[in-house]
């Protein structure tokens, strides 16, 4: 039997049929059979049906029936982030902020997004939030897809860090930097304890686990050669390495170079001296997940004038400013 024989009266398809609801892969094999009944019909019929493929595909790339390969979930998505690109950043809301995160880490520079939110990390815009005990807890974008996931999926869009001296803690009940960041009191606290339980609902259902580098063995000459660790976190310190470009004690300690990469926001902005670094300035001393080097009850941390390595002995309170990625 003639290949054009299977066609509806006419040879050709009406023009109010559609194609909806097929995936990639019918469309893949409507085209096959579209081809091999072009090759068998005559040339009459053959140029009917190429007029009305080519209408079909014109829809199609045109975004009339696009809508039609997309979830529920994809279109809720892509008119989301026309509302969080059509806004400044600095008005972005807690959604708008994980939106923004999300299609940069998906999308990295060509996000829609990604101009607004650099803009947004290198003129220190702060974002802010209401904790369960009413204070009011400010926050800035410091990276754009640095931090690595705990789930080994990806990066994280944005990393985020407190700019408030509103929450304070010790590292450790006891004068001890043994076993780092990870073994600390402070980060159970950070991670499910008082301070994460300090977090909005909203915001917690939002953050993104990511991975942590560190000395999780601990300070002092015994420990020179300590090799970094990965942790999970949701909140985390910083680290010295995530602050400064260099470190001044990589020839003696190599593990101080290794904690992570320094954050987009403070590069050529903060120096690994003992110098003022106004971009880290808020008004107070606050907590680095790092152990001091050379002494094993301390840890350290930025002093109230931005100087990234003071120290502190581990019972010592002093101010938390959290991080975290969306």
């Amino acid at each position: 039997m003639h290949a054009a024989a299977f066609l509806p009266r006419g040879g050709v398809a009406r023009k109010t049929a559609r194609l909806r609801g097929q995936s990639i892969i019918e469309y893949v094999l409507i085209i096959a059979v579209v081809g091999l009944v072009i090759v068998f019909a005559g040339p009459g019929v053959a140029g009917g049906i190429r007029n009305q493929f080519n209408q079909v595909t014109n829809t199609v790339d045109s975004g009339t029936d696009g809508d039609n390969f997309m979830s529920a979930e994809e279109k809720a998505y892509r008119e989301a982030m026309k509302t969080v690109a059509s806004k400044d950043a600095k008005d972005w809301r807690l959604d708008e902020q994980k939106a923004a995160a999300t299609d940069i880490a998906k999308n990295g520079t060509s996000s829609v997004v990604y101009a607004k939110a650099k803009a947004a990390m290198d003129a220190g815009t702060k974002f802010s939030m209401q904790l369960a005990n009413g204070k009011t807890l400010e926050y800035r974008i410091i990276g754009i897809n640095h931090d690595d996931l705990a789930d080994d999926s990806g990066k994280a869009g944005l990393t985020f860090l407190t700019t408030s001296a509103i929450i304070s803690s010790r590292m450790n009940a006891t004068d001890t930097s043994a076993g780092g960041w990870e073994k600390s009191e402070l980060r159970q606290k950070m991670n499910s304890g008082e301070i994460w339980n300090l977090m909005p609902g909203d915001f917690k259902s939002k953050v993104k686990p990511v991975k942590k580098l560190t000395n999780n063995v601990g300070g002092g000459n015994a420990n020179k050669n300590a090799a970094v660790t990965a942790t999970s976190d949701k909140l985390f310190l910083l680290s010295y390495s995530e602050i400064v470009p260099t470190s001044h004690w990589a020839s003696g300690y190599p593990w101080t170079s290794s904690e992570g990469t320094e954050y987009e926001a403070f590069r050529g902005k903060v120096t690994n001296s003992d110098s003022v670094n106004a971009c880290l300035l808020i008004g107070s001393g606050w907590w680095e997940r790092s152990v001091h080097p050379s002494y094993s009850a301390y840890f350290l941390y930025v002093g109230y004038n931005g100087e990234p390595s003071n120290a502190s002995s581990a019972t010592g309170t002093t101010c938390v400013c959290p991080a975290w990625c969306f």
